[in-house]
């Protein structure tokens, strides 16, 4: 079971940055090794992808200097949807992104580049609609790493900043490493076990997400909590009982009492 991330140290002094190795020590480097040996294991007999992309966002919130993180995936047809998001309101922003066309996290797989919006308060924005949506809710910077493989671009990875400036350059690095561990390991997956190709597997991946949003929704009102809480309770009870993030979500749908947690799966016998 992945290790829980602990909260991230303090930044940097401003008067400049520390160097990579005394960065990372400070930021934990035995998490940061447990999040690259979990993010290359997809070989696992119940691997997830959802709760493995959650994964990547909840460590880079933890590891960097972020607020929330989101991941954004390409479908067949090349275009970007919402994989997976460390908090509700990272998710609506990434939504929003795509609704609108604009954003750093589009440009970034466009371009297959880190894009970042140092000041979204600031004037002349490069992205004004997204700008607003983005202070509004609390963020002021954005850094957007890509999903790749050489010249192959999956998605991108996303880190939303309360405050504005640069990511110190060590934590884009780490950023990035991060985005293409998980690269690997999803190519990886799907060339071991699947005859599927990469399209294919994202698009499941993004039918997934369908689901445990609607889960969500269905638990966050059964039980009068919000979306984060509900997601929280999803995942923690799947973890716990050795299921899927999906087949969990899954049967909550389908469940005609709405208990959580759900019933039982039915187990065949030996």
């Amino acid at each position: 079971m992945p290790r829980a991330a602990p909260a991230r140290p303090s930044a940097a002094p401003a008067t400049g940055f520390p160097a990579t190795d005394e960065r990372v020590t400070r930021m934990d480097t035995s998490l940061l090794s447990d999040t690259f040996v979990d993010l290359a294991d997809t070989m696992v007999a119940d691997f997830d992808v959802i709760d493995f992309l959650h994964l990547l966002t909840d460590r880079s919130v933890a590891l960097l200097a972020a607020a929330a993180a989101g991941v954004m995936l390409a479908d067949p047809r090349g275009q970007l949807r919402v994989a997976a998001a460390s908090s509700e309101a990272a998710g609506l922003l990434e939504l929003f992104q795509i609704q609108n066309d604009q954003g750093p996290c589009l440009d970034c797989f466009r371009t297959g580049q880190p894009v970042t919006a140092a000041d979204l308060a600031s004037p002349g924005q490069r992205w004004p609609r997204f700008a607003a949506a983005a202070t509004t809710a609390g963020f002021r910077t954005v850094d957007a790493v890509p999903m790749r493989l050489r010249d192959q671009v999956i998605g991108a990875l996303n880190l939303f900043r309360a405050g504005p400036g640069p990511l110190d350059p060590a934590d884009v690095r780490i950023g990035q490493a991060l985005a293409d561990v998980t690269t690997i390991g999803l190519l990886q997956e799907r060339n071991v076990r699947r005859t599927e190709t990469v399209a294919e597997q994202l698009q499941a991946a993004l039918n997934s997400r369908v689901i445990i949003e609607q889960a969500k929704g269905k638990l966050a009102e059964r039980l009068s909590i919000d979306m984060d809480q509900a997601f929280t309770l999803l995942r923690d009870y799947a973890r716990n009982s050795n299921q899927r993030l999906t087949e969990v979500a899954r049967h909550f749908i389908n469940s005609a009492t709405a208990d959580f947690p759900p019933p039982p799966r039915h187990q065949q016998p030996a």
